[in-house]
């Protein structure tokens, strides 16, 4: 499962702000950090702010934070408000000599989709963050 860029740029700016949901950040300082178009991070945060999972704060100091629960929210979550995930059809075609060729690699595809959807549902970002921590020491 290869990710688009817009959802890319939603897991980041999310597990950063969910890292301290009590901290705002900009867009901008986001952007910066993780080295990704503050345009397109506007986007998304517009996006995930409508989704409930960030507030925009206005004013001086203002900024981005996570309002979400982190205990609760999983990468799932974030990654299909971006992403068609179908789990039907990878699209082989069952034409040609040998038709199964083309239902099996559809089914395996299918498969692997699946348990890549089921990961995704395992996975809270405060599951991730705490992965993140143990690896950083």
């Amino acid at each position: 499962m290869r990710l688009q860029k817009a959802t890319q740029c939603a897991l980041f700016a999310v597990v950063e702000l969910a890292r301290d949901s009590e901290r705002q950040i900009s867009a901008a300082d986001i952007a910066e950090k993780f080295g990704i178009s503050a345009n397109h991070l506007a986007k998304v945060l517009r996006d995930l702010a409508r989704a409930r999972l960030v507030e925009s704060m206005r004013g001086a100091g203002g900024g981005y934070r996570f309002c979400g629960n982190a205990k609760r929210v999983t990468l799932y979550e974030i990654v299909v408000l971006f992403e068609d995930i179908d789990t039907h059809d990878a699209g082989f075609p069952e034409t040609g000599e040998d038709p199964d060729i083309g239902h099996a690699l559809n089914n395996v595809m299918t498969e692997i989709e699946q348990i890549a959807v089921s990961t995704l549902k395992s996975i809270t970002l405060t599951t991730l963050i705490k992965q993140m921590e143990r690896s950083s020491h």
